[in-house]
């Protein structure tokens, strides 16, 4: 069974950076999209970016020119590295796998003003 897990995330002082990694473990198939959600207190989670396994990247518009979505060597292995931050990013950033709807734990990451 495939799963999810994720690094990366911590507290950082606005306009700092940080990278979110996601490997999945197990075997999957060659063709998928993965993606980083995030979802504040009382928030829905929210699209942030995904990547297809052929290099292919959406954004949401709140992600545009700050963060980047990018896929390891492996195919099995996503990358979220978010710059300029805002408190306004303050979430649970989650990893997610398509076709299969997996979802990682999440990660916590807090941005102080």
């Amino acid at each position: 069974q495939v799963q999810l897990v994720e690094s990366g995330g911590g507290l950082v002082q606005a306009g700092g950076s940080l990278r979110l990694s996601c490997a999945a473990s197990g075997t999957i198939f060659r063709l998928n999209v993965m993606g980083w959600y995030r979802q504040a207190p009382g928030q829905q989670r929210e699209l942030v970016a995904s990547i297809t396994s052929g290099g292919s990247a959406n954004y949401a518009d709140s992600a545009k020119g700050r963060f980047t979505i990018s896929r390891g060597n492996a195919k099995n292995t996503v990358y979220l590295q978010m710059n300029s931050l805002k408190p306004e990013d303050t979430a649970v950033y989650y990893c997610h796998l398509n076709p299969w709807d997996i979802w990682g734990q999440g990660t916590q990451v807090t941005v102080s003003s």
